[in-house]
């Protein structure tokens, strides 16, 4: 099966997760602090299938930890457990790099689903080729996602299934969240899509939330995509509304 890390401070909740992991026949290990985490991550080098990482840490907190997995090129799928369920928490651990998230308390039914959705998302990315149909008015209305999960457009190409993106001769790793923007965009070319889709749609949290992380995703999404990032083609804002995606420049 696969090779699950536990990065967890309180003993006996990384044990539970250890025991009922090891029941489901994945092999486990467990990191007390951040540090430790990231000495078998990065330091060793070690592979695993997916992390299980909680946010209020001795030292380095999880954020941290999933910010500099990022940075050094890791993406390995993080869970981040969060011991509160406030928005601004989920989206920050977004920013910092977690694939999903898990308030705690949580019932352990409900961490081995999302666990297990984490291991299979990229299989199922690649194995689905969602169509995104021509956007009415957008003067693209050949765009559309290639049966092999790739997106091409103005020399560059997104491949939903490797979760990669290729400008000119660099290839940028993807984020699950990073890739499921830019799929939510790419579905709705020419149109506008509002902050609160993209809240409810992407990352299933309520519209009252706190929008600037979404912010903050599209000015890190520019940063791969436009040639000047202070001056977008692609990824347009519709002031006091959210963003358009136009493939061919305006």
């Amino acid at each position: 099966m696969s090779r699950i890390l536990i990065v967890e401070d309180e003993a006996h909740l990384a044990n539970g997760l250890r025991f009922n992991l090891e029941a489901e026949s994945h092999t486990v290990s467990v990191a007390a602090d951040g540090e430790g985490a990231l000495g078998l991550l990065l330091g060793k080098r070690e592979e695993f299938d997916a992390v299980v990482l909680d946010v209020m840490l001795p030292g380095k907190d999880g954020f941290m930890v999933a910010a500099e997995l990022r940075e050094a090129k890791n993406f390995v799928p993080v869970l981040m457990l969060t011991a509160r369920s406030r928005p601004e928490d989920v989206l920050k651990g977004f920013a910092s790099g977690a694939d999903d998230y898990l308030p705690k308390p949580f019932e352990l039914p409900i961490l081995m689903a999302r666990l297990q959705g984490l291991l299979r998302r990229r299989d199922w990315m690649r194995q689905q080729a969602p169509s995104a149909g021509p956007a009415s008015g957008s003067g693209n209305s050949s765009a559309a996602i290639a049966d092999d999960g790739v997106f091409s457009f103005a020399g560059r190409s997104i491949d939903f299934g490797r979760l990669e993106l290729r400008v000119k001769d660099t290839t940028i790793h993807l984020t699950e969240m990073e890739a499921g923007l830019l799929r939510h965009l790419v579905r709705n070319i020419g149109k506008v899509v509002s902050r609160k889709s993209i809240l409810e749609e992407v990352w299933n949290l309520h519209e009252d939330t706190d929008t600037r992380a979404i912010d903050n995703f599209i000015v890190r999404l520019r940063r791969y995509i436009e040639e000047d990032p202070a001056k977008p083609e692609f990824l347009l804002t519709v002031r006091g509304i959210g963003y358009r995606f136009a493939p061919e420049a305006e």
